[in-house]
């Protein structure tokens, strides 16, 4: 899984989203955001966070580094503010850091933007039905003049109430990803090229290798599915099941439907 580190120090709440992320230090001498397990959204956040955004580092794509994020108790113990203690509190165990980037700062239109970059990523919102990067809320960084991609926990829609089980995939597979209100759907044009070059990597073997990633604790029961691993299955046949079914979900102008078919 994703190498594990020990919370040495929580140093300030992120009050700008509703999980209310945080600064912590941990004993790799690192600085991490942290999303906790006992926020609202619960642990299919931290799941979604690892297998898309591991996802798109292997699709050339970058995303700060994530580590599992062990907290102990007397972390929260000493914590003066009642609603951050609590978070603490409920916490205790495997959290999801995500490495913080110093300096960095919020993508705006002034930003030099490649356009393949752009519709390689609208790409990879399109495939794991990313509804969070809009002009509104854009989850894009630019650190050291480059774009650093963020904030992956409102993906994979599915997994928050399997249907029958998680034996039927073919909902999720065929669903049109509305890119209307997307930070780059003015780079449409290019997601045929991003589609002729990334889907033909994402393989089993990849996506069992991203899958291996995600923490086992932090996989809920899934009716039908024995385990840890059949959990992961289940998350690998949905994503097949959408790849194969790209020209119902492909954002791109309808002149070009037919040549990603």
């Amino acid at each position: 899984m994703i190498a594990e580190v020990r919370a040495t120090r929580f140093v300030t709440p992120l009050r700008e989203g509703g999980s209310l992320p945080g600064i912590i230090e941990a004993d790799d001498l690192g600085t991490y955001v942290c999303k906790f397990r006992g926020a609202g959204q619960g642990l299919k956040v931290l799941v979604a966070e690892v297998i898309v955004g591991e996802l798109a580092r292997r699709l050339t794509l970058r995303v700060p580094e994530l580590r599992a994020v062990w907290l102990d108790p007397i972390i929260g113990r000493y914590e003066a503010d009642e609603e951050v203690q609590e978070l603490l509190t409920k916490s205790v165990g495997l959290n999801l850091g995500i490495d913080f980037l110093p300096g960095s700062f919020g993508w705006t239109a002034s930003h030099r933007l490649d356009p393949a970059e752009a519709a390689r990523i609208l790409w990879l919102d399109a495939f794991t039905a990313n509804v969070d990067r809009s002009w509104r809320n854009p989850n894009v960084l630019i650190w050291h003049k480059q774009l650093w991609l963020i904030d992956h926990g409102a993906s994979l829609y599915f997994h928050h109430g399997w249907p029958n089980g998680a034996d039927h995939p073919e909902r999720f597979a065929q669903q049109p990803y509305d890119a209307d209100d997307h930070l780059f759907t003015s780079h449409r044009s290019g997601v045929p090229a991003a589609h002729a070059e990334l889907a033909p990597l994402i393989t089993s073997e990849l996506l069992s290798t991203v899958l291996a990633e995600v923490p086992e604790e932090w996989l809920e029961p899934v009716p039908g599915r024995d385990g840890p691993d059949g959990v992961r299955q289940a998350y690998q046949d949905y994503l097949l099941a959408r790849l194969a079914a790209a020209d119902r979900w492909l954002p791109v102008p309808s002149e070009s439907v037919e040549s990603t078919r």
